[in-house]
């Protein structure tokens, strides 16, 4: 096999501003780095005239795709590398934006590995409570259970990545600078990006800080706090714009810790603001390392490398 695993995670702007020819463009992009995952957000009208559109970009990209609730999120992988064991279209009470959610087999691992969790998720644009709530909804997907055949009950890795719309904690040094209510021109943005807390109005770091409560690591900070990282696996994923203020890094990968040996690679794929408003995040594993993990499974309490943050005020 090819040992090097590639997942794309990418909100491509109303799934290609809903022009088929810019939609078949973006895709194409993806194609050619040739992903074994693609994490999709955006997916409007994808579901229509009997999911038409979804079989067109499972033609473009040379992947099956899975098309989460409502058509909002969808998960794209390569059959030969990926194989669903079961769907979850129950994704809890509190989304907008459903996610769209898969238990898979890494094939290359063999029948009696364990599983993992591949999901792909889009946080709400408005309101920091309801993405609190959905992202805490989220950490579920990390204490999903698998029966082994020796009857043992394991808990399973899980690769989430998705548009947070929010700012990661601030735990790697070259990490954005989180941006000041001043620097959003649009103020019932300033609303949507910060919540109130007792020392005032925080810019919203929440969902960063839940999923790494629930073990759940953002592999970009990960990468770069490793010797030899590099700082472009913390690139903005979003252009600075008048209104929404300076560049971010909005989407994020997050995987739980036994994963995090495999993964050798992160950075961020700038895309021309024509086809979208934001970049691709495209991650990197080691396919080798990756079947040994889930042949393995070592304690998801092994050392991720992210220092302890400090509880949010």
């Amino acid at each position: 096999m090819n040992s090097k695993v590639t997942v794309v995670c990418w909100n491509l702007e109303r799934n290609g501003k809903n022009d088929p020819e810019l939609r078949r463009q973006a895709h194409e992009l993806v194609a050619q780095y040739k992903p074994g995952l693609v994490l999709r957000q955006e997916m409007p009208g994808a579901d229509e005239n009997g999911s038409e559109v979804m079989y067109g970009l499972e033609d473009v990209l040379g992947l099956r795709g899975w098309l989460g609730p409502r058509s909002c999120t969808a998960v794209f992988a390569d059959q030969s590398v990926f194989r669903t064991a079961r769907e979850w279209p129950q994704t809890g009470p509190m989304w907008v934006l459903p996610p769209t959610v898969l238990t898979m087999r890494f094939l290359p691992a063999g029948r009696d590995a364990v599983p993992l969790v591949v999901g792909s998720f889009h946080l709400n644009y408005a309101s920091a409570s309801t993405r609190l709530a959905e992202t805490e909804w989220l950490t579920t997907w990390a204490d999903k259970r698998w029966a082994t055949p020796e009857g043992e009950s394991v808990r399973i890795p899980a690769l989430l990545g998705g548009d947070t719309n929010s700012y990661p904690e601030r735990g790697a040094l070259h990490d954005p600078e989180l941006p000041t209510l001043e620097s959003i021109r649009d103020e019932p943005h300033r609303a949507h990006r910060s919540y109130p807390s007792a020392r005032g109005r925080r810019m919203d770091t929440r969902p960063d800080e839940v999923l790494y409560t629930a073990g759940l690591h953002d592999v970009a900070h990960h990468r770069a706090d490793r010797p030899g990282g590099s700082v472009a696996a913390l690139a903005p994923t979003v252009n600075a714009c008048a209104t929404h203020g300076p560049e971010a890094r909005v989407d994020r990968v997050y995987a739980t810790s036994e994963l995090l040996p495999a993964i050798t690679d992160v950075d961020v794929i700038r895309v021309r603001p024509e086809m979208s408003d934001h970049h691709l995040v495209r991650v990197r594993l080691d396919g080798d390392q990756l079947a040994h993990i889930l042949t393995r499974q070592p304690s998801r309490n092994a050392a991720a490398g992210k220092p302890a943050l400090s509880a949010a005020s």
